[in-house]
């Protein structure tokens, strides 16, 4: 059977990439190499089977709301510049992949029709349709949430059938934090409560609520290892699938 005749797991799917996904081992900035690598990764998913594939970008690398309402600024205006990080992620991807050949569309939350179309839910399914890569940016467009929640939200909407979380360095879930603790555990798979109840770092909690009342897979994995999307799309148990 040839490559282009693999059925995916599911037929379409939400990427979230974090921020410092983009940032490489600098861990600030964007990181050119790194995100040649991400947008690779994207396309040769897209040529190797039909599936719909849209993106949530952090924007970390560059500005972190949480750290300036902790320096004393106001948390609504550290959010909002939070998520302008989030449309330069969005544009540097964007650019990348189009440059490799892959049609693209960047939606923004937050209106700036120089640089991205607004999110319209209806258009950016029929972008999916026509076979073009979505990215979303300017998270929610409403202070206090964070793109993990604009990640479980986007995929409801579109009717993802699940979401791929690539982790900078990180393979999966585990017990403890295991650059602290050797005997922390990789779990191939967790439920939604347990990941609540034990306060596992994957989701924050209305990103995770919103998961479960919806009954959408998450599966956490290592964003830059080899073919890992492709993998994870072919039935592979690959990192750990949250449900």
């Amino acid at each position: 059977m040839s490559e282009a005749a693999v059925t995916p797991r599911w037929n379409r799917v939400l990427l979230k990439l974090s921020g410092e996904a983009f940032a490489g081992d600098a861990g600030f900035g964007i990181d050119g190499g790194i995100v040649a690598e991400l947008a690779q990764a994207i396309i040769d998913v897209k040529a190797s089977m039909e599936v719909d594939i849209a993106v949530v970008v952090g924007g970390g690398n560059i500005w972190r709301g949480m750290t300036g309402a902790g320096a004393g600024m106001d948390r609504a205006q550290a959010d909002y510049m939070g998520m302008l990080a989030t449309v330069m992620n969005a544009l540097a991807l964007q650019e990348t992949l189009e440059r490799l050949g892959q049609p693209t569309r960047v939606q923004s939350a937050i209106h700036m029709s120089q640089v991205a179309e607004p999110y319209i839910r209806r258009r950016a399914i029929r972008h999916l349709e026509k076979g073009r890569v979505v990215i979303f940016a300017g998270g929610t467009g409403n202070p206090f949430f964070t793109t993990d929640t604009t990640a479980a939200l986007r995929a409801v909407e579109i009717d993802a059938g699940a979401i791929l979380m690539g982790k900078n360095g990180t393979d999966g879930v585990y017990t403890d934090d295991p650059r602290t603790n050797d005997q922390a555990e990789l779990l191939s798979e967790v439920s939604y409560i347990e990941v609540l109840n034990r306060g596992l770092k994957v989701m924050d909690s209305t990103a995770i609520t919103l998961c479960m009342d919806n009954e959408l897979p998450i599966v956490v994995f290592d964003l830059l290892g080899e073919q890992l999307i492709s993998r994870i799309l072919c039935g592979e148990k690959i990192g750990t699938l949250v449900s």
